[in-house]
């Protein structure tokens, strides 16, 4: 297929060019939107071209020289890695995971502004990140009137092409064309007071149009490009993950037999990553059926669950798959296309639909304390690790807001259960059931005492059991106070002394 395929607005033709002869088109020191999420649809070429063009600006002396980074959530070392590493990034939110950003911006050397996803786009939209000079994203296709075919992930991009003063697009020839139609795009555009509910009653339900809308006339450069999304492949569930999800999948059914659950469940929302992934292979060998899912990423679990029938529809608003799954995807895309739908960032983690549709929210944690707060963000609570992406969005309004993680780090010399988080993302408000490999905590209508003792009982590893007991016990009679007993000096030494010696 030739690139005039993919572009069939005949006046965009003249402005094809190279990635080159396109970054030059970004002014340093602007804010740029990029499109992508979690490695998934994010532009390839430009990107890497912007990097090469600033470092020889760096070279020449302008030292300086950077953008303001806005994407949908991380991408990939095409794109955050390059520019990273070319210091071109001044400014990035909202969610980044890529190793060097990391590294800069826990050194100092570039700003990272973390947000909630659902925050991003009402937030650019209001003007409080100031104007967005730039947008480069990458779609599938363009239409001879101007629409896009949208790319392996929606994210902020609707807002970025409605905001941006000039546009560049990458269409990708790699993507498959048998994309469009999965995308169900609403335009969101009206501000406080005008704004009306969204009328989405149900994961499948379609509310917008296949294809993302784009003023022609901001378009000042069409680069064509062939490259694969950033394709992680998953750890195989481990014991570990296995008895996670078992615990899980225990409570799930207890709540069905209290009649707090229907038998297919509410819908399911899953974070990235090794354990949230190992947690759906479960569910998938379990014996709900008819399940859904309305969540932000669809990874490689869920792929499964929709091949095997036991999920019968997925909304997200971008694909996360390993090599794999992506050819298993492309294989079987009109079985797939008529049980996903992939949609903005700030629908598929809108609060209003989180809490209507009643979505049973299951994230990954770095840490928890004794009273249920969680970090999902820091390690020793200044060192930035991702970002709190999503999580918070559901989290707060989920029916069921579960945290997960194994009950020990570091070949089991850090405990995942402490006296006192070192960053709060999730307050105790927010969190009502924590799970580890050792058991699960339902946190629902208790005490922060009572709540202590069940999850250091259930959720603790057994070598630091007797240290968080002993805790709770000399906190209690600290006289300080017995509503959330603390020893503030010896809760924040808790984490010093685990990471630099393993040992009490």
């Amino acid at each position: 297929m030739s690139f005039l395929d993919r572009i069939r607005h005949a006046a965009l033709h003249a402005l094809v060019m190279s990635a080159a002869q396109a970054a030059e088109l970004i002014p340093v020191g602007a804010n740029v939107g990029m499109s992508g999420f979690t490695g998934a649809g994010y532009p390839k070429a430009v990107p890497q071209a912007l990097a090469e063009r600033l470092t020889a600006l760096h070279a020449a002396g302008q030292t300086q020289a950077s953008i303001n980074l806005w994407t949908g959530a991380s991408t990939a070392p095409e794109l955050d890695g390059v520019l990273a590493k070319a210091h071109g990034i001044q400014m990035r939110l909202p969610y980044q995971s890529d190793p060097t950003c990391r590294q800069l911006i826990n050194a100092g050397q570039m700003r990272y502004t973390d947000m909630h996803l659902s925050h991003v786009a009402p937030m650019a939209r209001a003007g409080f990140l100031g104007p967005l000079d730039v947008a480069v994203v990458e779609v599938v296709g363009i239409l001879p009137d101007g629409r896009l075919i949208p790319s392996t992930s929606v994210g902020n991009n609707p807002t970025w092409l409605d905001q941006a003063q000039r546009i560049i697009l990458e269409v990708n020839l790699h993507q498959n064309p048998a994309l469009e139609g999965m995308h169900d795009i609403q335009r969101d555009t009206a501000m406080p007071p005008h704004r009306q509910p969204i009328a989405l009653t149900h994961p499948s339900d379609r509310i917008g149009t296949p294809y993302l809308h784009c003023d022609v006339s901001k378009v000042v450069a069409v680069v064509i490009t062939d490259h694969a999304d950033r394709n992680s492949v998953f750890d195989a569930p481990n014991e570990v993950s296995a008895q996670i999800a078992g615990h899980l999948i225990h409570f799930l059914q207890h709540e069905v037999k209290a009649g707090r659950l229907p038998p297919d469940l509410l819908p399911l929302q899953s974070g990235v990553g090794n354990t949230a992934n190992a947690v759906l292979a479960g569910l998938n060998q379990g014996p709900f059926k008819n399940l859904t899912a309305y969540t932000e990423v669809l990874q490689d679990g869920m792929l499964d669950m929709l091949r095997s029938g036991k999920l019968v529809f997925a909304s997200a608003t971008a694909l996360s798959l390993s090599p794999a799954a992506l050819a298993e995807f492309n294989a079987n895309i009109d079985f797939y296309r008529q049980r996903i739908v992939l949609r903005p960032e700030e629908i598929s983690n809108h609060p209003e639909l989180i809490r209507r549709l009643g979505v049973i929210a299951m994230n990954a944690m770095i840490e928890a304390d004794i009273y249920g707060n969680v970090n999902s963000t820091h390690i020793m609570g200044s060192g930035i690790m991702n970002g709190i992406g999503g999580s918070g969005d559901f989290a707060r309004n989920a029916y069921l807001s579960i945290f997960m993680s194994p009950s020990v780090a570091k070949g089991g010399q850090i405990s995942s259960i402490v006296p006192m988080v070192s960053h709060h993302d999730h307050t105790e408000h927010d969190v009502q059931i924590i799970v580890t490999e050792q058991g699960l905590a339902d946190l629902r209508g208790l005490a922060p005492t009572q709540r202590a003792a069940l999850i250091v009982e259930r959720c603790a590893h057994p070598s630091f059991r007797p240290q968080l007991r002993d805790y709770m016990d000399r906190a209690k009679h600290s006289g300080a106070g017995l509503h959330t007993p603390h020893l503030l000096d010896e809760a924040l030494s808790w984490h010093s002394r685990y990471l630099k010696t393993g040992q009490m």
